[in-house]
């Protein structure tokens, strides 16, 4: 009599031995590079080029070239430095928090939300630096030593504890992604075949030979890892927040700000995930690796965060009615009724509305609507900060002071130029780094259940056997259902 229990669909579909892992994973970084990728370069550097150029512009000319004036002090700069620090937040979720929990679907897609993130800190980093106007003395930020000058920086500042929490999570996000990527490394060292790929990958993979003790420090050191990012998952955008909610501005000084910015972030980090997921997972053939589920998964993930967020909303209008505070009642009504209503309108509904329909099955399994959502959230988080920033702004206590905020074409091309920096690290990375951990993906091939033969009979000397790679088993092991 055959049994056949219910199980969990596989994180690995196709039959996939650990060769084939390897092979899939290495084919390109070891191919030349195909037309599609020089193409999607060429557009990356060409918005490159527009990013080099507005930046030029900015330090040539000054601050003027930007939109701002003397009631609305921020805007596109400190919108898009929230922007992209907020998107970077779900590699750090994805590799660290899942990782604790031992969540095993995050292997196929934690090394490129890693990678994501690094670039993302490195994006945001740009509009502050910028925005000071001088930033060849951005070292000033730092608390350095008197033989600066008297100059000693504001520990009381907000801006001050983002230098500290971002420049933190960006480092230790970088270990953490290279500690990842070592073992990885040293495969493709071992299947170089140029001179230079054998020299560059031997360096980076830093003497890895795969011994017991070297596995049992990776992962000593990936726990450890783990647990010093889970903090600053929470702790990185609720000091952003505090940008905003520490000071005495009507619509910022909001003590929901820190939770609202996480849930956000983890929002918008997502939405970007399956962005770069959905176009990987085609482009270099990867669909064995990033399921279907995978993508359900991080649209379920997707769905509660944006549920957190539309809450938030909610309560901040609540708050400023129950507070009985004009001023604040008034920055809430603004938003939605005042000049800006367009801005808050596509805030509300990219956010709000839309990732609703994850609640379909269908939407949540079909990759066409799933990757025009992940799309639609960022559009809608962009809004979210613009509203944030802006509209609290421009309409001050004295209608002498009231103002309306353009950007200039300056202002645009940073924000595009960082998104072809991004994607240009992006692509650079996916060539000739492991977009994937064949390591932990070889892990997780014994909980997939299509991976190898079945054997349901009662002879067990009859079964088949698996196969193996130099001794080494290169599928799952042979399931045999067992009579009594």
């Amino acid at each position: 009599m055959q049994h056949v229990s219910p199980v969990r669909e596989p994180l690995v579909t196709g039959g996939k031995t650990y060769h084939d892992v390897t092979q899939d994973v290495c084919r390109q970084v070891e191919a030349a590079p195909n037309i599609r990728w020089m193409a999607a370069l060429s557009v990356a550097l060409l918005l490159l080029g527009v990013f080099f150029y507005s930046v030029y512009r900015t330090l040539w000319y000054g601050i003027g070239e930007w939109g701002l004036n003397k009631t609305i002090g921020w805007a596109w700069d400190i919108t898009n430095f929230v922007w992209w620090v907020g998107i970077g937040h779900a590699g750090t979720l994805i590799s660290a928090v899942l990782l604790l929990f031992r969540q095993k679907w995050r292997t196929s897609i934690n090394r490129a939300a890693e990678a994501m993130t690094i670039f993302a800190v490195i994006c945001a980093a740009m509009f502050p630096v910028l925005h000071m106007g001088r930033p060849w003395l951005a070292y000033w930020v730092f608390p350095l030593q008197n033989t600066f000058g008297s100059l000693w920086v504001n520990f009381n500042s907000p801006l001050l504890w983002d230098v500290f929490a971002i420049s933190t999570y960006f480092t230790v996000s970088l270990v953490f992604w290279y500690t990842g990527l070592v073992p990885d490394f040293a495969t493709i060292r071992d299947r170089a075949k140029g001179p230079i790929a054998k020299v560059a990958y031997s360096m980076l993979s830093m003497g890895w030979k795969g011994s017991a003790k070297h596995w049992s420090r990776y992962e000593t050191v990936s726990l450890i890892l783990a647990g010093v990012s889970t903090p600053l998952v929470l702790s990185v955008h609720t000091i952003v927040s505090m940008d905003f909610a520490t000071s005495v501005v009507p619509g910022w000084h909001t003590t929901i700000f820190p939770p609202y910015f996480v849930a956000g972030a983890i929002f918008s980090g997502f939405a970007m995930v399956l962005t770069l997921m959905l176009i990987t997972r085609v482009v270099f053939k990867l669909e064995d690796y990033i399921t279907i589920e995978h993508i359900a998964l991080m649209n379920k993930i997707m769905m509660v965060t944006g549920s957190i967020v539309g809450v938030a909303y909610i309560t901040e209008f609540f708050i400023a009615w129950y507070s009985q505070v004009e001023y604040e009642s008034y920055a809430f009504i603004n938003r939605a009724t005042g000049p800006y209503w367009w801005a808050y309108a596509a805030m509300m509904t990219c956010n709000v509305i839309t990732p609703q329909l994850v609640w379909f099955r269908k939407v949540r399994y079909s990759i066409p609507l799933t990757f025009i959502l992940s799309i639609i959230v960022n559009i809608g988080m962009w809004f979210e900060r613009f509203v944030i920033i802006v509209t609290s702004l421009h309409r001050d206590y004295l209608p002498s002071s009231w103002a309306m905020f353009s950007p200039t074409i300056i202002d645009v091309g940073i924000y595009v130029g960082t998104i072809g920096l991004f994607f240009t690290l992006f692509l650079l990375f996916a060539k000739f780094f492991p977009v994937i951990n064949m390591a932990e993906v070889k892990a997780v091939l014994k909980y997939t259940v299509d991976n190898g033969p079945t054997y349901t009979g009662h002879d067990p000397h009859h079964a088949p056997k698996p196969a193996t790679t130099h001794g080494v088993p290169a599928s799952a092991p042979v399931n045999y259902d067992k009579h009594d």
